[in-house]
């Protein structure tokens, strides 16, 4: 996998959000076991608590996908600071990944750092 296209589909992604609320556009593009690349935004709402990540929409079209086994995510946003996903989305994330799988965090520059679920999600709740 190369690691800048997964970056890249994440950027274009971000130009599909849906954020009148926040103003805070996001994209994540996830790699799935079966080396097919999903890509997600985030969908704000009226009712915030129905807004979902653009982590968990990547994630969610994978799974839709009929994939049960993410290797990678990368994950932008408009910012000067390297964009971390969410409490919420690392849980999802722990759900179909493992501890050393590796997140892109992007900032609005294309540079990005690495860090894997584990070190973003300790002990992570698992159901196995």
């Amino acid at each position: 996998m190369e690691v800048n296209e997964l970056v890249r589909l994440s950027v274009l992604a971000k130009e599909n959000s849906y954020s009148p609320y926040s103003r805070f556009r996001v994209g994540a593009a996830v790699l799935a076991e079966s080396g097919k690349i999903y890509t997600g935004t985030n969908i704000e709402n009226a009712s915030l608590g129905a807004t979902c990540c653009a982590e968990r929409v990547a994630v969610f079209n994978a799974v839709s996908g009929g994939e049960r086994k993410i290797r990678a995510l990368a994950v932008c946003s408009d910012s000067d600071e390297y964009t971390m996903p969410c409490g919420i989305c690392r849980q999802v994330l722990a759900e179909f990944a493992d501890d050393d799988m590796p997140i892109y965090c992007v900032r609005a520059d294309g540079k990005y750092k690495i860090r894997t679920l584990g070190e973003l999600l300790p002990g992570a709740f698992r159901s196995f």
